[in-house]
Parts: structure tokens; sequence; C-alpha cells
């Protein structure tokens, strides 16, 4: 952003247009936000992504709560199938009463486990999940491909809130990394008449809005708001181009087999053909991989920031709806503050008259 400077510790953390409009984010005489230059590229988005990856290692001698996510089973029912995976915990902590703990949760429990850290500490960043229906592009869901990324971002997601200083110390954490049966739990949650009272307030105070927000949530709010436009058509670029790559694959592996036949057909040109089928098959093989590279590696990464842009927006909001109801409170105490003097001051000038 221009001019402008961005708290250190937002940016490190850092859908729908036309086709047409996402393109033309990227064409010649068109910058991304008025000149401004992108704040990461995905090849630096990927190799950060990896960065953090290592810290994580570095840092092993300094934990004191690992967790792996793994092992996912699938589970069919009457109603529904869903796939439950092995969450397994090492703990030094005190406050654990084993060492080691290994528990089988569901996507939805990862939900339950979310939204409880956020209703407790509505201004911390948690980390985001993987959203529950399949990404446009992405695999069909509980394709082994599908299943082995999921997997990969609960491990990341839990690994994230077992290394924040406040979140892995919430008891709704430890209980479920530790409750072997956790429905008992998932019951005590508030009911949907106090989330409803709370959504009324949320409203109550946008509508209202804020009298004195402080500049640098402004700064804050402009910058992940321009960030999150520029990523999401990243994102939407980058799965645009593996599509068309994917027709292209199949396209190519049509080709291969014609050349060859006709090179049986053809004594004169029958090593030319050959040539060229086999330059061909070779074609196909690296867009394969090109397509294996984008769909496992780029995609995945792109799509945590553009996560990472909304739950931070998500933050934001809270912020500011806190802010609205202090601002409120302190505008009808002052209020009956200044009735309360009124009405002495009434019985004042009664009692001398």
């Amino acid at each position: 952003m221009s001019g402008q400077t961005v708290p250190a510790d937002f940016s490190g953390h850092m859908l729908d247009l036309d086709e047409d409009e996402d393109l033309e984010v990227f064409s010649k005489n068109t910058s991304l936000a008025d000149g401004d230059p992108m704040p990461n590229s995905p090849s630096s988005m990927v190799n950060q992504y990896r960065l953090e990856e290592d810290e994580e290692q570095q840092d092993a001698n300094t934990k004191d709560l690992f967790i792996t996510v793994d092992n996912p089973e699938s589970h069919v029912t009457a109603i529904e199938t869903f796939i439950m995976y092995r969450v397994v915990t090492k703990t030094t902590r005190s406050e654990f009463d084993s060492s080691e703990y290994e528990v089988r949760r569901r996507y939805q429990d990862f939900l339950w486990l979310r939204s409880r850290l956020e209703e407790n500490y509505p201004t911390l960043i948690v980390h985001p999940l993987p959203e529950k229906f399949v990404m446009k592009g992405m695999v069909e869901r509980f394709n082994d491909d599908f299943i082995e990324t999921r997997k990969r971002a609960l491990h990341r997601f839990l690994n994230k809130i077992s290394e924040h200083p406040i979140l892995s110390y919430s008891q709704h954490f430890k209980v479920f990394l530790t409750a072997q049966d956790l429905a008992s739990h998932r019951k005590q949650g508030p009911g949907f008449l106090s989330r409803m009272g709370e959504t009324v307030r949320a409203v109550a105070n946008s509508v209202r809005g804020l009298r004195n927000r402080p500049e640098e949530f402004s700064l804050m709010q402009e910058y992940v708001d321009d960030f999150s436009n520029k990523i999401s058509s990243v994102d939407k670029v980058t799965q645009r181009i593996i599509k068309e790559q994917r027709e292209y694959l199949d396209e190519l592996k049509q080709y291969s087999p014609t050349y060859t036949q006709w090179a049986g057909l053809e004594e004169e040109l029958e090593e030319p053909l050959k040539g060229v089928a086999s330059c061909v098959e070779r074609c196909s093989k690296e867009t394969e991989e090109q397509i294996h590279h984008l769909s496992e590696v780029l995609v995945p990464a792109l799509h945590e920031y553009v996560l990472c842009a909304e739950t931070l927006k998500a933050v934001m909001r809270r912020r500011d709806n806190i802010q609205a109801e202090f601002e409120a409170k302190n505008e009808a105490l002052a209020s009956k503050k200044v009735d309360q003097e009124a009405g002495f001051y009434q019985r004042n000038d009664v009692a001398t008259h």
C-alpha cells in the first residue's frame, strides 16, 4: 500500500469476479491496485509456506506440545459418509494428566473447536480450517488426493494453535486433544438463542457504526481488503490455468497414439512420425507434472492466504463490534449521569424555594 506503513506482525500473516475481470488484473496495462505491487508473488508465497514449515522444525526443541494428524478412515452410516482422522498428542505440560493421547476426530469436531476458540477469544486470529466442500477445480470429495490435502491442512491448523501463547492453553483445545468422547462436550456450547442474541447485537453495532476507530486499525482494514481482492484473483486465475492445462493434457493424450498409428501406415515417414509421437508423449508427461505441482503445492498455499485474509477481516469486524458496543454503553452511561445530575439540581431548587 503506497505511502502507508503496515504493522510487521500483520503483513507476515498474509470470490467472485467475472473471468475477464480476473485476467485484467494481469494484463500489461493494468496494475493490481494503482501501481502497487503484489505483497507476494505465487512462487514467493510457496517459498514462504515452506519456510514456515522449516521454522517449525527448528523450533521443535523449544516446543512442549506435539500434535500429529494422520491415518484417515472412511466411516459409512445410514445417513452419511465421513472421514475420521487420528490425532496424536505428545506433551510435557503439567496441566495434562498424561504425556500422550490418541483420539479420533472428524471434520465437524475441528469446526467445533474453531468456533469455541473464536467465541472465547474474539479478537485473536484463529488459523483457518480447510473448507467443508471441495474448492472449484480441486479433486472430488473423498478422493485420496483430497483426503491427503485436507489431512495436511488439519494438521497445520492444530499445530498453529499449539504454538499460540494463549490459544494453546484453552480448555476447549485440551478437551479436543484428550477426550475420547467429544459429543458430551460439544453439547455444552452456547444455545441457539444465545448465538442469535450475539448476532442481533453485532448487527445493531454495525448499523450504529464507529465514531473513533484508531487509525492503525483503519490502515490494517484497508490493507487486508486490498490484499484479499488481489490474492483471491490470483487464486481464481490459477484454478483457471489448471483447468485449461487439464484440457490441453487430454488433447495431448489423444495425439500421441494417433501419430504412432500413422507411423505404422507410412513407411517413408515412420521415423519422423514416431519422433513426433515421442515428443507429444514427453509434453504430456511434463504437463501432467506441472498440473500436479500447481494443484498440490501452489493452490493450497494460495487458498490458505485467501482463508487467512477472510479470517482477519472477521476478527476486524468483531473488534469493531466490541468498540461500537463500548461506545454505546459509554454514551448511555453519560446520558444517565446527565439525567441524574439534572434531577439532583431540580430537587435542590425545590428544597431552596
